[in-house]
């Protein structure tokens, strides 16, 4: 009896999207106030893990584009923040370019944000509260990792880590200074809701000066 290949091709993987749809009068004049609902609805999913995980998108001194995921902290009229060590790879490039793109998928809700925005140093002030909000271990591996640089092997981040914990020892941990906050100002927000037979829902906003101009889009 011969034995069955059960190997799927990926042109078979298929997916029918019926949780949802989008419209137009869903967003309205403010795409930042809709961010916050689809949010809250995610944040809220006992099937998403880690709701506020947001791919970053920037680029490198070689010309191409490198996307990470990492977390987004806080968000507000002003725009998108996370954290994260300035002299890093990505920190160099939010810099030196620092138009940059952000996702957010949401699989169980079958939905994706898209968005374009400028990113800038937060304040020290707001970099320092952050900081000292984070429990004890994080806030040493913030002085721990040279985040993006070559290193010898584990034992050297776990020595360091060492060493610093004796040195910190019943004594608050200041923020370093190359470790803070970065603040995204968007410019566009593309909403998309997944619907059947490939007949998605788009919604892109987009500044126009000060107003938020929306306009449908064809899946």
């Amino acid at each position: 009896m011969k034995s069955r290949d059960t190997k799927l091709s990926l042109a078979d993987l298929r997916k029918s999207y019926d949780k949802g749809i989008l419209d137009l009068n869903h967003v309205k004049d403010n795409p930042l106030q809709f961010f916050q609902t689809w949010f809250n609805e995610a944040k809220e999913s006992d099937a998403i893990d880690e709701s506020n995980a947001m791919s970053l998108t920037t680029l490198g001194d070689d010309g191409f584009p490198r996307a990470r995921v990492v977390l987004l902290k806080d968000f507000s009229e002003e725009g998108f923040v996370f954290f994260t060590n300035y002299n890093s790879e990505k920190g160099k490039s939010l810099v030196k370019h620092p138009k940059v793109g952000l996702s957010f998928y949401w699989p169980n809700l079958e939905r994706q944000i898209i968005i374009k925005g400028e990113a800038e140093k937060l304040s020290k002030n707001k970099s320092d509260q952050y900081f000292d909000s984070r429990p004890r271990g994080s806030q040493l591996g913030a002085h721990v990792s040279p985040q993006s640089e070559v290193i010898p092997n584990r034992k050297f981040l776990e020595d360091l880590q060492s060493s610093l914990e004796k040195k910190f020892q019943n004594k608050d941990i200041p923020r370093p200074e190359h470790w803070g906050g970065i603040l995204v100002r968007p410019y566009e927000i593309e909403f998309w809701q997944g619907r059947p037979n490939r007949l998605h829902d788009r919604i892109n906003c987009y500044l126009d000066g000060i107003d938020w101009i929306a306009k449908r889009l064809a899946p």
